[in-house]
């Protein structure tokens, strides 16, 4: 297996001897879309000040929650990314902040770079011998494999010409193992191939984007987002501190959900039992969630992804009864902090790609009227709209056509 590490929140006093700022701290979130908006709601009503750097126009930019809003040419890039953070640090006086990546490809960059940023950042993320159980899809699964967790049966070829003893299985997904290449390149989470066509052109089309040994063919788990479960937690001294189970009711598309529109908090003790298992095993510190799916011709919990950084609708935690943002940033700060448990039966909803939702699954016969507005009374908090902090949403509606252009899928 692997060699602990003992993650944890480091105490007042610098790897270098230097004594942490105690006074005057603040978060650096490092990406400004609704994730990194939840953060500094979070955050900012505490009164604790909230800086976003984005490479991209971001409707955090609008919230009175957002003390300030800095642009970075490039955090895609590892390199530029850890250049554009210390560089931002220097410039605005930010010694001793707290970072909260929102996106893989920065928990990727902090791991990496976990050193050179520790000397000026407090860094949430993990080292790199911990985050590359999660940034490595190949990995997670050998991982879940001695573990005894449940992992969709995936195979790797290096060729379309090994594709053929695979004919049998169709239908089957193509997925990418480090999945921020391919859906930069592509919008999608993964392509379903019905035929022995569609398998050998959509492998083609995926090694045109991302090397063979990052493409992954996988079987199919029955089911849309209801069957497909998150374990997030407040992670730390290999248990959770605090935590919820919640489901995926509706997200897009239907059957690879690149992001959940309407979720759900349940009571699910075997997601739980799991997701601590395979966190534990790498030795975790900070904010999680970890994604399932429950196959219906077994009935198991089939792990399917590791987000190791505050995941698209951690927003649910605080309406819940568990805060993670600040969860984090209090341990982080040495302050006493109670476990907590999230309420069962809490909803969180992202309107604007919801009603899309929504409407196409009444008019094809997988959601009732009914279904719908009884989501819609137990949702709690909407993914950007705030009464007290109206900007960002009334922006997001104007500025859709600007996003979703950021996001189109392609095929080639």
């Amino acid at each position: 297996m692997m060699e602990a590490v003992h993650q944890g929140p480091p105490n007042d006093v610098h790897a270098t001897g230097r004594a942490r700022r105690t006074e005057g701290i603040g978060a650096l979130v490092i990406g400004g879309d609704h994730p990194g908006l939840a953060i500094a709601r979070s955050l900012g009503k505490r009164g604790i000040p909230v800086y976003i750097l984005d490479d991209q126009h971001c409707i955090s930019k609008y919230s009175k929650y957002a003390s300030r809003v800095l642009h970075a040419k490039d955090l895609r890039n590892p390199q530029k990314t850890v250049d554009a953070v210390i560089e931002a640090g220097h410039r605005y006086g930010l010694q001793d902040w707290i970072l909260f990546p929102t996106r893989d490809e920065t928990v990727m960059a902090f791991s990496q770079h976990r050193e050179r940023l520790s000397k000026f950042f407090r860094v949430t993320t993990p080292p790199w011998e911990t985050i590359r159980w999660a940034w490595d899809k190949n990995n997670t699964y050998k991982l879940a494999e001695k573990l005894s967790i449940p992992a969709p049966k995936t195979w790797n070829v290096s060729s379309p010409d090994q594709l053929q003893g695979l004919y049998s299985r169709l239908p089957l997904a193509i997925k990418p193992a480090i999945k921020e290449n391919f859906f930069y390149a592509t919008g999608a989470k993964a392509w379903r191939a019905e035929t022995p066509e569609q398998l050998q052109k959509l492998f083609r089309a995926a090694a045109k984007k991302i090397p063979c040994s990052e493409i992954m063919i996988q079987e199919i788990i029955p089911g849309d987002g209801e069957s497909q479960l998150s374990y997030c937690a407040f992670f730390r001294d290999g248990a959770a501190h605090s935590s919820f189970v919640a489901k995926r009711m509706r997200q897009h598309p239907r059957e690879f959900g690149r992001a959940a529109s309407y979720v759900e908090t349940a009571d699910v003790p075997e997601v739980e039992e799991l997701g601590q298992r395979f966190l534990k095993a790498i030795d975790f510190y900070g904010i999680v969630e970890v994604e399932f799916k429950r196959d219906s011709r077994d009935g198991l919990c089939k792990i399917l992804d590791v987000n190791a950084r505050a995941w698209g609708f951690h927003a649910l935690g605080p309406v819940a009864g568990v805060d993670f943002p600040y969860l984090l940033f209090a341990d982080q700060m040495g302050y006493a902090i109670p476990h907590t448990r999230g309420r069962v039966g809490v909803g969180w909803l992202r309107l604007i790609t919801d009603l899309p939702v929504a409407l196409w699954g009444m008019l094809s016969g997988h959601l009732t009227p009914r279904a719908y507005f009884q989501s819609l009374r137990r949702t709690k908090v909407e993914s950007v709209f705030c009464a007290t902090d109206p900007l960002p949403s009334i922006l997001e509606f104007a500025l859709f056509p600007y996003f979703v252009a950021k996001k189109v899928p392609k095929i080639s």
